[in-house]
């Protein structure tokens, strides 16, 4: 029996999320066939099976786990679960599956019971003590029925505390009874036959919304789970506060600016630059795309800053552990705006592409991104970073360096202005570029040669299209 190891879907990723298997426990499943969706740093993952078998299930849905670790096994059939394991409670498992859910739920709880005193414990003795654990468990208050070993995915959790569907009174529909998703909103849209029973001591509570707030407090330390309740801010006056769970993307992105924050030593230089003859050739250039889209002045700085980083090897690097890392290719990331964070897609080789089919492949990824659809694959790799704010009319702006990239470009707003020509003052359109560099592989002087260069091939940009 093979197994199925949490795959490493990005060059960045260090665990990932069950959120979804696409095959259910003991399906034949052949190889290239989709076999569950995984949540990584990045993006949501389709994984294939990578063989053929039957599949045998190992972690749940809502479980993260690191790269490496077995989520599922594929054997021929005749394997037991647990025989690989050496454990008994896998095979006990598998005999039982034929039966109805409730007989199986009965038989995991008092297994769940038994794995948390096996540390302290020798194992064969811990069979015979097995029962004793369920009394206990049934002495201790209970309002949902033994909330405090309700399995459920950690999206069903906060589901149903924002619903106000008790966990309790469910009954899973995924791999081994555990409350999904559709669970909760099937109880939410009055599904559930049990949560309407409950509705009459609830009413009988109110106090309008006291009571429900009141169920919530004292639900948070049943499930073990720290949970974002709902609480008003008297004292302050600022009214309910909620607290919401941050997505995974969301908080990669937040500790990778912390550590960016935290650990390069950076710097800022602003430059001007006159996008006045950028502006005839993208008209010259927009008449002549036709049907196809022609090159934004955000594709004109990428294009820029691909050229300048050939010229300029140390920002089109990184700082790793005391030395330098200089990269062959040029990749250059697009921040771009996704659903709930910030996401850098990534133009590969952005140095050897003509502005149209960085237009093209910039368009396309924004696309993806905005869809949800973007990949890790097209997320990684970047070697130097673009942010552009102009488009909401932001003049000047510092970005936060993408680690462990040397710098990343901050794009302001292309708008006329005046300037001073020739001791005479015009008017012209003018763009502000702002450069956070880090200090330990790009030095002062060479972040302002690399900066003026790009603005350099932006001030004649039919050097842009050869």
């Amino acid at each position: 029996m093979a197994d199925v190891a949490m795959p490493r879907l990005s060059d960045s990723m260090e665990e990932g999320t069950i959120l979804k298997w696409l095959k259910s426990d003991g399906d034949e499943v052949t190889r290239g066939e989709e076999l569950v969706e995984i949540e990584t740093d990045k993006a949501n993952m389709t994984y294939e099976a990578d063989s053929d078998g039957t599949l045998t299930i190992v972690a749940k849905e809502g479980d993260t786990l690191p790269v490496g670790e077995t989520i599922a096994r594929l054997g021929d059939g005749s394997e037991g679960g647990g025989a690989d394991e050496g454990g008994e409670e896998e095979p006990q498992a598998e005999e039982d599956s034929g039966e109805d859910e409730a007989a199986q739920e009965e038989q995991e709880e008092p297994k769940a019971e038994d794995e948390e005193p096996e540390e302290d414990t020798s194992g064969n003795g811990k069979r015979e003590e097995a029962p004793e654990p369920a009394p206990a468990q049934a002495e201790a208050p209970s309002g949902n029925g033994g909330g405090d070993r309700i399995k459920a995915s950690p999206v069903a959790k906060r589901m149903a505390r924002e619903m106000g569907v008790e966990l309790g009174q469910l009954k899973g529909s995924g791999p081994g009874g555990r409350i999904v998703k559709a669970d909760v909103e099937a109880a939410a849209k009055g599904g559930a036959a049990t949560a309407e029973a409950e509705a009459p001591p609830k009413e009988e509570q109110k106090p309008a919304e006291e009571a429900p707030a009141a169920e919530e407090k004292e639900e948070a330390p049943k499930q073990d789970v720290p949970a974002p309740v709902v609480s008003g801010d008297k004292q302050t006056g600022r009214g309910e506060a909620t607290q919401h769970d941050l997505t995974r993307l969301q908080q990669t992105v937040a500790r990778r600016m912390a550590e960016s924050k935290a650990t390069a030593p950076d710097f800022v230089l602003t430059v001007e630059v006159d996008m006045e003859d950028a502006v005839a050739l993208r008209k010259q250039l927009k008449g002549a795309a036709g049907d196809q889209p022609a090159p934004s002045f955000n594709d004109f700085v990428i294009k820029a800053s691909a050229l300048a980083l050939r010229d300029f090897p140390r920002a089109n690097g990184a700082y790793r552990d005391g030395k330098f890392e200089l990269y062959s290719r040029v990749n250059v990331g697009v921040a771009v705006a996704g659903q709930d964070a910030l996401v850098v897609p990534t133009v590969f080789d952005a140095d050897t592409k003509s502005l149209g089919h960085i237009a093209r492949e910039s368009r396309a990824l924004a696309e993806r991104v905005r869809a949800g659809a973007i990949t890790p694959p097209e997320l990684s790799s970047g070697t130097f970073t673009v942010s552009n704010l102009g488009m909401y009319g932001i003049k000047r702006f510092v970005a936060v360096i993408n680690p462990p990239q040397a710098a990343i470009l901050a794009v302001g707003a292309l708008e006329p202005r005046p300037v001073v020509r020739d001791r005479k003052v015009e008017v012209r359109s003018m763009m502000e570029l702002t450069i956070s560099c880090d200090h330990r592989i790009l030095y002062g002087a060479d972040a302002a040669e690399f900066l003026a260069k790009i603005r350099e091939y932006l001030e004649n940009p039919l050097r842009l299209a050869l």
